[in-house]
């Protein structure tokens, strides 16, 4: 991993941490602070001094290749609010992803329950009796191959928006578990190059949490992500008000 992590804010009972890409936050139950300490030894010296013998308590997860924001409490009873909070669903999550093909409708609501696979336990599956999973899209902007859109994952399943966007035949820029063949038709080497950036484009970029002072926090995007919307010719981001989902989408896929 070439990419630090960085410390975006650092309140008095909790840190919210850009998380680079290729950083495992998986959790042993034998070693349920390492994934909170590996995030916080990635942080530059400087920064880490900042968390030195602070309690560390990881409130969610990202998966490995998915960069972007992660909340950190800093006591044990904040840790119990915020997992509260985002099992209230009061928590708005915004990713952006690069995505092959243009989704259409622009924008929409994917409901579709998932499962384990069971003929691959590395992934998940859409299963009419799995769990109910849901996900709002924006069409951002669209290219000749891909698109970049942004996502508002309204429940919190295991690969949940890999797969929604897989499902929906619009899998995520780099992502092997899900995406099939790579490339698909780019004949352009400089462009097939920036689309295969050996992980997949998909980037936890803001994290809007009421109940927190302040409330909103923003990742930038990673360099390789921005490399591949420019020689894609996309907007290297959305516009800078967006944050809740546009609204009153119907289902755009239900199963």
């Amino acid at each position: 991993m070439n990419v630090p992590a960085r410390l975006v804010h650092l309140g008095d009972r909790f840190a919210v941490i850009a998380k680079p890409a290729g950083l495992s936050l998986a959790t042993p139950k034998r070693a349920p602070a390492g994934a909170a300490e590996r995030l916080v030894a990635a942080l530059p010296a400087d920064e880490r001094e900042a968390l030195a013998d602070r309690e560390l308590h990881l409130v969610h997860r990202l998966d490995v290749s998915t960069s972007g924001l992660v909340l950190v409490a800093l006591d044990a009873g904040m840790h119990r609010e915020l997992v509260g909070a985002f099992a209230r669903r009061a928590v708005t999550k915004l990713y952006l992803a690069l995505v092959w093909g243009r989704p259409r409708p622009r924008a929409g609501r994917w409901e579709v329950a998932l499962a384990p696979d069971r003929a691959d336990r590395r992934r998940m599956r859409a299963d009419p009796q799995g769990r109910p999973a849901a996900t709002e899209w924006w069409t951002v902007a669209a290219a000749a191959h891909v698109a970049l859109v942004a996502l508002w994952p309204r429940t919190g399943r295991t690969h949940q928006l890999r797969v929604h966007l897989a499902a929906a035949g619009h899998p995520v820029v780099g992502d092997d578990l899900y995406g099939g063949p790579r490339h698909r038709g780019v004949r352009d080497r400089a462009l097939a190059a920036a689309l295969d950036p050996g992980r997949s484009l998909l980037h936890a970029w803001r994290l809007e949490v009421p109940d927190l002072a302040p409330s909103r926090f923003e990742a930038s995007v990673p360099a390789d992500f921005r490399a591949a919307l420019a020689a894609a010719g996309l907007p290297l981001a959305p516009a800078a008000e967006l944050w809740q989902a546009p609204g009153n989408f119907s289902p755009g896929m239900s199963k």
